[in-house]
């Protein structure tokens, strides 16, 4: 077997081991806010307070796929592997593994004593119940296939035999996960969150409630939750018994549960919170310059999403004439004011290629001779649009139907939604516009109930698949049910390779033919933009779309 062993000491020295999954709390004789201003306490810890989002729909694991409660979820749960604040892979709960020579072997080794947060064992055991509770179809885990359709079994336990599932635990510290063909990125799969470990004796004896409850939502990463009080917040304690807890800076995290902008921000001005993910989309051209604000790159892109299954929308020239009909370049530089760059394909900047020092993009540009959206040169995109329409049978949106675009009022989101009600009236277009609080909104548009929506992804981890496997038949986040033959066999052919060149060529062809058949409209490669108060040290930003507070402090 090849040797992988992940060195730990010099990060332990630093003190900034990161967990890749998170919780929420109730302070337990901690020396908490008052008034709603934080500060460190006596005892060198610090209590603070964030504002990331709203209620969370779920913050089971296995359950979630919104951003919001990953955040809320990576403080809470480790897993194998996570990163550092460089996103470098680091130990988590495993300190180091091996794989075969044939890489269809991953043998994980766990670190001594591992313990969840009420105080019990951990073992390796507990990876096996999570991983096949995640395959296992009556759990309806939306990224199932997304993360364990390359291990051993898989089918047979999406159907039901969730013995089947190439998961193993020899011993209590020792977890062997088998694979059905070479993954190129399986160590980038077994960081995400929805492979976090939950406690079999809790979730079985608890049901869907388990996670609800701060008396039962048990975890096993830096910090526990000890209170949640729906439409207001969620408090996180530290884990005393989570096992790099000497490092662990914070008393308590207070997530601050808000979707209205303008309560984060006033939130900020008094000192409630020292951070806010919302800010105000009429306050960012005051802001920019300051040192509260952040604006930060993440591996995401922003889209629409069409209902494939009900006509217009079953019809690719269609979907093609309205993604051709907006202007990208406007969204990201006006209606965005430059907290954006407008999309030019699907797979935005940073995302590796097979050869080191280039990005999926720009290989794909190179490839195809330029972008798939010529963002410099509307007008012309616009004329194919109009054509594509009249090749539809709806030539000047004559005989169109009215239509209905669902999203959330948060961001810019609510304005996008204004311009392609103007801009698609240029077609011939009428577009009525639904807003739907984000509590209902995820559900809505994962049961299709929906004509056109807004969608959006941020990458799980570093690989141009994490975004093109939503276009796959089977993936449990293909919320527009788009279906493709050809794309699911290069898809698939990409998963299994262990070529790494021709991983990255199959992925480029399915790219192409999702891009042709308007699959989605991307429009933006988005960023992060937030303002944090500059005596918070020590907490950072992935390009991932997450924040890591377990190692923050108060100045």
């Amino acid at each position: 077997m090849k040797k992988m062993a992940l060195v730990l000491a010099a990060v332990l020295a630093s003190g900034m081991i990161l967990t890749a999954c998170g919780g929420s709390g109730n302070s337990q004789g901690t020396n908490t806010e008052t008034a709603g201003n934080t500060q460190t306490t006596a005892n060198g810890g610090a209590d603070i307070a964030v504002q990331l989002g709203p209620d969370p729909e779920t913050v089971d694991p296995a359950l979630n796929t919104a951003i919001d409660a990953g955040n809320i979820i990576l403080h809470a749960f480790e897993t194998l592997l996570t990163f550092d604040e460089k996103n470098n892979i680091v130990p988590g709960q495993a300190e180091s593994y091996e794989v075969s020579e044939d890489g269809l072997t991953y043998t994980f080794h766990l670190r001594d004593g591992l313990k969840w947060s009420d105080g019990s064992d951990f073992t390796a055991e507990d990876f096996v119940y999570s991983w096949k509770r995640l395959a296992d179809p009556m759990t309806g885990a939306p990224y199932a296939a997304d993360m364990l359709s390359v291990v051993k079994g898989y089918e047979e336990a999406a159907a039901g035999n969730t013995d089947a599932l190439g998961v193993s635990a020899p011993d209590a510290q020792t977890l062997v996960v088998e694979l059905s063909a070479p993954c190129v990125y399986f160590d980038k799969i077994v960081t995400h969150s929805s492979m976090a470990p939950v406690n079999q004796a809790v979730v079985e004896a608890n049901g869907d409630q388990w996670a609800l409850d701060p008396s039962t939502y048990v975890s096993n990463g830096p910090l526990k939750m000890i209170e949640w009080v729906p439409g207001s917040h969620m408090t996180f304690a530290k884990n005393e018994n989570y096992w790099n807890a000497d490092k662990v800076t914070l008393n308590t995290l207070k997530f601050v549960l808000m979707e209205d902008s303008n309560a984060a921000y006033s939130a900020y001005q008094t000192g409630e919170v020292q951070m806010i993910r919302d800010v105000p989309t009429e306050e960012i051209k005051a802001l920019q310059g300051t040192e509260d604000f952040h604006l930060e790159p993440r591996m995401a892109t922003s889209y629409t999403i069409f209902n494939t299954q009900v006509a217009p929308f079953d019809n690719a020239d269609v979907r093609m004439a309205l993604s051709l009909a907006v202007d990208r370049q406007y969204i990201a530089d006006v209606l965005m004011e430059g907290t954006a760059s407008p999309a030019t394909n699907f797979v935005g900047a940073g995302v590796s290629d097979a050869e080191e020092g280039f990005s999926f993009e720009e290989v794909t540009r190179e490839r195809n001779g330029g972008d798939f959206f010529n963002v410099d040169n509307f007008e012309q995109d616009l004329d194919k649009a109009k054509e594509l329409l009249a090749q539809a049978g709806y030539p000047n949106g004559e005989g169109f139907p009215a239509i209905e675009y669902m999203t959330n009022d948060a961001g810019y989101n609510k304005q996008l939604a204004e311009y392609f009600q103007s801009a698609w009236k240029e077609l011939g277009i009428n577009m009525e516009i639904k807003i739907v609080e984000w509590a209902s909104f995820t559900p809505t548009r994962r049961a299709g109930d929906f004509q056109i929506c807004r969608g959006g992804w941020v990458y799980d981890y570093d690989d141009p698949s994490n975004m093109l496997n939503l276009m796959s038949t089977t993936s449990g986040n293909n919320d527009g049910k788009y279906s493709n033959a050809e794309v699911d066999q290069l898809l698939q052919e990409a998963a299994i390779t262990a070529d790494r060149a021709e991983h990255y060529d199959k992925l480029h062809q399915a790219e192409n033919l999702i891009l042709e058949d308007a699959a989605v409209s991307p429009l933006v490669y988005s960023n992060d933009y937030y303002l944090q108060k500059p005596e918070l040290k020590g907490a950072w930003h992935s390009p991932y779309g997450y924040w890591y507070f377990m190692y923050a402090t108060l100045e």
